[in-house]
């Protein structure tokens, strides 16, 4: 416990403990490089031993800023966005940042909740999902005078630096693919979709560019919930059954995919030759399937790492203006169910 007869620890005790002075302890802890490397080891090992913890909000009081970047994502149970926290920690290993993570269930008042608490402890920086937020949220990254980072999406404009993937043109790519692999009778089944925008973008780009070569969207299914291998199962019974003679489904996410794939597979159907399908995201959950679908890349653990970095280096002053807005381009993996 962080305390000593009942008091908390302070850096008097880790003084006493280690015999250098306080204003010696203090810089060692704060990571001041003009300390000796013994004196270092004897103040840390100290601090070690007794279970020292600095406190931050002391030294925050002055800078009126806290070694937190504020992480500000819709979900941590769609397996999507556990990689990109993986990315922003990575970059963040080597210094005194911490990332702080909020959730949003994809709802844009509690976005704005969430956005308002965080930034009342002062954050060095923010990075958070998506380009579409409520005004005052806008308003409230605009104001708090610290860089923000948009992640997944560059299909806007953003408060203040952005990256991600363009979705409209990840939806136009796995539409020429699919286009050029002989499919016509296509339906699209999509999670979330009220409250997904990047979803709803590749969507977007999806349609397009099959109605630029003289293909509509046959049948589509939009469902609000989350993305489950239960649902996809479900959706891909109820729009075969409807149409019987689709010959390829698209899915807003591989999990949803995953579950479609084991339905055809029940069914004996025959992938990809009479019926073909897709997903998005690449999950590695794919590679343990019978057979692996046709998915694309999101680059979200890149994301993650480049959204760090930028918070970063817009801190310590090495930023240039021409990462502001930064496009990772995702890659088309045909699987075995892309003829």
């Amino acid at each position: 416990m962080n305390e000593v007869g009942g008091r908390a620890l302070t850096l008097r005790d880790v003084s006493e403990a280690s015999g250098v002075s306080e204003m010696t302890v203090s810089r060692v802890l704060r990571g001041r490089g003009d300390v000796s490397a013994p004196t270092r080891e004897k103040v840390l090992k100290s601090a070690k031993e007794l279970g020292y913890v600095p406190n931050k909000i002391a030294g925050a009081l002055a800078s009126q800023r806290v070694n937190l970047i504020a992480v500000i994502i819709p979900s941590m149970s769609n397996m999507v966005f556990p990689e990109v926290m993986t990315g922003i920690n990575d970059a963040l290993e080597d210094t005194e940042l911490q990332a702080v993570v909020g959730i949003t269930d994809y709802m844009p008042e509690k976005e704005e909740k969430v956005l308002f608490q965080m930034l009342s402890w002062r954050p060095s920086g923010v990075i958070i999902a998506g380009l579409e937020h409520t005004e005052a949220s806008r308003q409230m990254m605009i104001a708090s005078g610290i860089p923000v980072v948009e992640i997944m999406d560059i299909d806007g404009t953003p408060v203040d630096c952005a990256v991600g993937i363009s979705h409209r043109r990840a939806g136009r790519k796995m539409a020429e693919a699919i286009n050029k692999a002989g499919y016509k009778k296509i339906g699209f089944l999509g999670t979330k979709m009220p409250l997904d925008h990047r979803a709803r973008k590749r969507f977007e780009g999806f349609t397009e560019s099959l109605a630029k070569s003289g293909i509509e969207i046959t049948d589509q299914e939009f469902y609000s919930g989350g993305s489950a291998l239960a649902k996809g199962r479900d959706m891909t019974r109820e729009m075969l059954e409807r149409n019987p003679d689709l010959d390829f489904l698209y899915y807003s996410n591989d999990m949803i995919s995953a579950g479609g794939l084991l339905y055809l597979l029940e069914r004996g159907a025959d992938i990809p030759n009479k019926i073909g399908l897709a997903g998005f995201n690449r999950l590695e959950l794919l590679k343990g399937l019978p057979i692996e679908p046709a998915t694309m890349d999101a680059c979200r653990k890149e994301i993650g790492q480049k959204a760090a970095e930028i918070i970063r280096s817009r801190l310590d002053g090495s930023f240039e203006k021409s990462d502001k807005i930064v496009e990772l381009l995702p890659t088309l993996s045909p699987g075995k169910t892309l003829r």
